[in-house]
């Protein structure tokens, strides 16, 4: 069945005094774009939070977001105990050779660059399965709500496409119009020829054959109901394929573009243009397929 590239999913998990949440957003995307914000003791599980997401969410534009409150330390701070030790001697033997007062140097020190040190803590198995847990309940959502839009979205184009099929039956009405007119302006041409001084057979021949061709649409026809009937058998497969349903609209939209060469009819090139706003309005849709 179709699914939408628009989605939400959300869950979250008390776990060991800690509260994890995720939350994923999606739109639209040719390709799948990624933006990750992890916590940061989770930088080193990037990659495999990436490779679970490619296979699952395969296109869009995704916005991830996981957070772990009370819980896990962010950032463990250690201090480089050396660089204190001689920027603090450096201190105050500058304050004794300037009779300066040196009662918080200490403070001073502490806020001197490279003193204080952000340590990544390691995140334990035993920590990282619910947090795995939590992101893939939230793929899960969001994917159930991306089946949900596709659902509407299928019914819209099965609608379209009935559209477009019920104006080809309804330009079958005009052949008899349509053939009639033909035939009058082949006669007039006949006559026209026949009695010019200079005439051809052979090329009167070629020409008369590729104007016929020319008229004959059966085959557009036959060609478009089938792109029809096979764009509506692929929506309703299991795998959504947005972009074989994007191909396949392009094959229709080519008949379609030939219905109206041809017709040399009115009425049916009016037909032809409300078949082209219905093939538009799937082409819109199709952008948000999955």
């Amino acid at each position: 069945m179709i699914q939408s590239m628009t989605g939400y999913g959300r869950a979250e998990l008390a776990k060991n005094g800690k509260m994890i949440k995720a939350e994923i957003r999606s739109l639209n995307s040719k390709f799948l774009d990624l933006n990750l914000r992890l916590p940061f003791s989770l930088k080193d599980k990037e990659i495999e939070v990436r490779n679970l997401l490619t296979v699952k969410l395969q296109r869009g534009k995704v916005d991830v977001s996981i957070t772990i409150e009370n819980g896990i330390a962010e950032r463990d701070i250690s201090l480089n105990m050396d660089l204190v030790i001689k920027y603090y001697q450096e201190l105050k033997s500058l304050a004794q050779d300037l009779g300066a007062e040196n009662h918080n140097l200490l403070a001073i020190v502490m806020q001197m660059p490279e003193v204080r040190a952000a340590k990544k803590p390691e995140i334990l198995d035993e920590e990282w399965i619910p947090i795995l847990e939590v992101l893939q309940t939230a793929i899960s959502d969001l994917s159930g709500f991306r089946e949900k839009e596709g659902a509407g979205l299928e019914q819209i184009f099965r609608e379209n496409i009935n559209l477009i099929l019920g104006l080809l039956n309804e330009s079958e009405t005009f052949e008899n119009e349509r053939m009639e007119l033909i035939k009058l302006k082949l006669r007039n041409q006949l006559l026209d020829l026949v009695s010019s001084e200079e005439y051809d057979r052979n090329r009167f021949e070629q020409e008369l054959i590729y104007y016929l061709e020319r008229m004959d649409f059966t085959e557009e026809k036959v060609r478009l109901r089938s792109h029809c009937d096979y764009f509506l058998k692929v929506a309703s497969e299991s795998d959504s394929n947005g972009r074989k349903l994007s191909f396949i609209s392009q094959e229709i939209g080519r008949e379609i573009n030939t219905l109206g060469s041809k017709a040399n009819h009115a009425g049916i090139q009016k037909l032809v243009v409300q078949m082209k706003d219905e093939l538009e309005k799937i082409k819109e849709q199709l952008l948000n397929v999955l």
